[in-house]
């Protein structure tokens, strides 16, 4: 078994003279937000979901992106809204998010 059941990683990626990146997406606050949010449902830790940040994932032309492991599913997001749906339907329920998949 995996040491986390799910890891999921958010591209906060700032690329040099204002070409197009996640972080212009405010990619950082979000994925702090998605770290507080699974502290505050009990899901973080040990044999449960750990919320990281990555360098580029080469996807910049389709928005701010995250995706999750072992699913290899991979998402897009505008606001927290999107990320709470993320939390509760794929992390929480593993219904993937069709809306929001890429």
């Amino acid at each position: 078994m995996s040491y986390f059941r799910q890891h999921v990683f958010f591209c906060v990626n700032q690329r040099q003279a204002g070409g197009n990146c996640c972080n212009n997406h405010h990619a950082e606050e979000i994925r702090s937000y998605a770290k507080k949010r699974i502290k505050e449902l009990g899901l973080n830790g040990k044999a449960n979901i750990r919320i990281n940040a990555a360098g580029c994932m080469d996807r910049c032309d389709e928005g701010p992106v995250l995706v999750i492991y072992p699913e290899g599913v991979w998402y897009t997001y505008v606001d927290k809204t999107d990320i709470d749906e993320i939390v509760s339907e794929h992390i929480q329920n593993g219904r993937v998010v069709e809306r929001l998949k890429i």
